[in-house]
């Protein structure tokens, strides 16, 4: 086998370099003629048409399908442009994700109310009254007792912005350095005393930069969703964050002694899996979970201590729109434990409706019958009228179009199948302007290729919309590199790569490819210091050694006392 020198790429040239404006019409065009299928030309027209409002909100139902080939294709041609951020619309699309929040905040009254009086509700009756009162005990067994050093010592940054850091500057540096937003109600339950005895050099910076800084709650932000609409989340206090962390951690850590492992996606993608070949199992999306999570429902569902932690750690007030709101719900997106607590509260439901119909918690292979992460659920088909009925109960509405279970297709955390084929598609999120966009839209039809032919080969029919994106990039900039390096270049396979041999003593290859390093920035303060020292002894509390077995945990019993002794409990 003989091996082409490799040319020095200019990264000058990767990085100034702007690809031919009408490079990503013509690889979606030859992206939909290898589908070759009725979607795929329906796709193309209304493209071609300039009808974006009506490809955008285009519907796929597996329904319509008798195989998985066709399902596939069709479900790929559907998809290929639903997250395409320059389609013409006639809308805003900020608009409209502030409406839809504005609908479910709305809804979360209207559920308070009802919570409020539950003697007067006229959906509690029935199985509902049974499953509500299991809901509750299975939750707190689940959550079981509140430790404080856990608490104390699980806490952590978010990656992204605060109230008051802004995102690109929000590093956990920067944020230990400048970091000084926190609510009344979560300053009244750790004040500067009891910051003062946990964590004492932060503590002694934060009164050097001004702590407390108080925030009136979140403040309502958007960020891009899919063609149709962008997503609202709310950025929290940069304190009241760096504790909900920690109680989104506790509530995972918990949720992993019953099998849920918020983690990872695997057991959801897995159990999508054998779902669309068994036919047992449905896959289950909600609509705005997490804006649908209510004060009152949570106030009923969470033991104490847990409540008034977790009521101390929200916010309750919110900015939208410039005006002051109390919210309805309990917390949004951008809260660091809303992820945690909408899993804990669907897998309790769903859990309970299983026990309710008799129905064992593994089926005859020894796998879970419930599964759950985040706002995906996986419950025995059997089960889906009787949780519909209790979500309903608590608030929340069934994503019909995105809950599956009277087809062999089904979906869960990014894993789509159809009777147990893999048809996952691929999505264009916006015009390829940069070598780099080139990369990664070629790479996924490659992928997309691969997957076709059972992981084998390419689909030759797809070779034309590949080899389009690799001649729309200057030459010293067609990077082949074997999969699994990420998208630093042309994905191939070994022979197309081409690497050389390593030398030095060293077996193996070495190949050229292009990777992203974040900036470094040079910082000589206390925020670094907190930064590094954190990161080390958080990372070890939580992969290694058991929390109460370590000192800092013996350390922690003590503080928790006198944080008793000073007022608040914990």
């Amino acid at each position: 086998m003989s091996f082409k020198k490799h040319k020095r790429v200019s990264l000058k040239e990767y990085l100034d370099y702007r690809v031919a404006s009408e490079v990503t019409l013509e690889a979606v065009d030859e992206f939909l003629i290898a589908l070759d299928c009725p979607r795929s030309l329906t796709v193309y027209l209304l493209l071609h048409s300039g009808e974006h409002a009506q490809l955008a909100n285009l519907e796929f139902d597996p329904l319509h399908y008798s195989n998985a080939w066709s399902c596939r294709d069709a479900y790929a041609a559907t998809k290929i442009l639903s997250k395409y951020k320059d389609l013409t619309l006639d809308y805003d699309l900020d608009h409209v994700a502030i409406e839809k929040f504005q609908k479910f905040e709305s809804l979360c009254g209207r559920t308070n109310a009802r919570f409020r009086d539950l003697s007067k509700d006229p959906l509690f009756k029935g199985p509902i009254v049974w499953l509500h009162n299991a809901v509750i005990r299975k939750i707190e067994g689940i959550l079981g007792c509140m430790y404080g050093e856990e608490l104390i010592s699980l806490a952590n940054w978010g990656p992204g912005a605060t109230t008051l850091v802004r995102a690109r500057d929000a590093s956990a540096a920067n944020k230990f350095q400048f970091e000084t937003g926190i609510t009344r109600d979560l300053y009244a339950f750790i004040p500067n005393e009891i910051m003062g005895k946990i964590y004492p050099l932060w503590s002694q910076h934060l009164s050097d930069v001004g702590f407390p800084r108080y925030q009136v709650g979140n403040k309502v932000v958007t960020v891009p969703k899919d063609a149709t609409t962008n997503r609202v989340i709310a950025a929290e206090p940069g304190i009241n964050l760096w504790f909900q962390k920690a109680l989104g951690e506790m509530i995972g850590k918990r949720l992993r002694r019953f099998g849920i492992d918020l983690r990872y996606q695997t057991a959801n993608q897995n159990l999508a899996r054998v779902a669309s070949i068994s036919g047992d199992l449905a896959t289950v999306d909600l609509s705005s979970a997490s804006d649908s999570i209510s004060e009152q429902v949570v106030t009923q569902l969470i033991p104490w201590p847990w409540l008034p932690i977790l009521d101390s750690a929200r916010s309750r007030y919110g900015l939208l729109d410039g005006a002051l709101l109390r919210w309805n719900k309990f917390s949004s997106m951008g809260n660091g434990f809303t992820f945690q607590l909408e899993s804990l509260i669907f897998f309790a439901a769903a859990d309970c409706c299983r026990e309710y119909l008799h129905i064992p918690r593994f089926n005859a292979n020894r796998q879970k019958n419930v599964s759950v992460y985040g706002d995906d659920v996986i419950i025995p088909v059997r089960c889906l009228a009787l949780f519909s009925s209790l979500l309903e109960f608590y608030g929340f509405i069934l994503n019909v179009k995105k809950s599956h279970s009277s087809s062999p297709f089904r979906e869960s955390c990014g894993a789509h199948y159809y009777a147990g084929i893999d048809v996952k598609p691929i999505y264009l999120k916006g015009s390829l302007s940069t070598v780099a966009s080139v990369f990664r839209f070629a790479n996924a039809i490659r992928r997309f290729a691969h997957r076709r032919m059972g992981n084998l080969a390419c689909d030759a029919k797809f070779r034309k919309a590949f080899d389009l994106l690799v001649q729309s990039v200057p030459e010293s900039l067609r990077l082949r590199i074997p999969d699994g390096l990420g998208d630093g270049g042309f994905i191939a396979n070994f022979d197309e790569a081409t690497p050389i041999r390593a030398r030095h003593w060293i077996e193996g290859f070495r190949v050229r490819h292009i990777t992203h390093a974040a900036k470094r920035r040079e910082m000589d303060a206390v925020g670094l210091l907190l930064a590094r020292l954190w990161v080390t002894s958080f990372e070890e509390e939580r992969n290694t050694v058991p929390l109460r077995d370590r000192t800092m945990a013996r350390i922690s019993s003590s503080i928790v006392q006198q944080w008793h002794d000073l007022g608040p409990w914990l």
